[in-house]
């Protein structure tokens, strides 16, 4: 099993509670066939291990993510992934590009896109596109940056993206989500200002 499914039935189970058929019909979807006694078991491994639940609703056993599970709610893909979700289809590729590249400064591999909800069928259909603002990264260096990536496992043949321009209206929906992302990690309360504020200098 890969990790790749792993963070797909998590995104699947978003918000709402599913059966195993309900969770293969979604992996299926995604491009995802695994034989139903097989996903089975990995869902019930990944009930031993704490990091989904498990509910009987008689006849049947629902599944559902776990607030406590660190990997699925507290790294840096998972609240890109959360935030990317309302901008136009679009902008998501070349944004999650940018600020991995920016907040890493080292390329954005496929695999973290992957795991941040792309799959590759979506990243092929934006890079084939004549003003895509994305392209593979060629450098021969790129070796040399998977290797230092050590938290998550990059495939060897995995290949990385760079943005290929900037405009300011990019720009600026890139740092509208890192400041939304900043906003989830950081306590602000009784920092906010409770009377809203009709012009703001920057």
């Amino acid at each position: 099993m890969s990790e790749d499914l792993y963070v797909k039935i998590n995104e699947i189970l978003e918000d709402r509670q599913l059966s195993i058929s309900g969770i293969t019909r979604e992996l299926k979807t995604e491009g995802f066939n695994e034989h139903r006694l097989v996903l089975t078991g990995y869902l019930r491994a990944l009930r031993d291990m704490k990091k989904i639940n498990e509910i009987e609703i008689p006849p049947a056993k629902v599944y559902s993510r776990t607030e406590t599970d660190e990997e699925a709610f507290g790294d840096i893909y998972s609240l890109i992934s959360s935030h990317l979700k309302p901008l136009e289809p679009d902008i998501r590729l070349p944004v999650a590009v940018y600020i991995i590249s920016t907040l890493l400064k080292r390329p954005c591999f496929k695999h973290e896109l992957t795991m941040i909800g792309l799959n590759q069928k979506y990243i092929k259909k934006c890079l084939e596109k004549n003003n895509s603002m994305v392209r593979e990264y060629l450098d021969i260096d790129l070796k040399e940056y998977r290797m230092d990536v050590t938290k998550i496992k990059i495939p060897p043949s995995d290949p990385a993206y760079e943005i290929t321009h900037n405009n300011e209206q990019f720009i600026q929906v890139a740092i509208n989500v890192l400041f939304s992302i900043l906003k989830d990690v950081v306590d602000t309360d009784g920092l906010i200002a409770k009377t809203k504020q009709t012009k703001l200098s920057i």
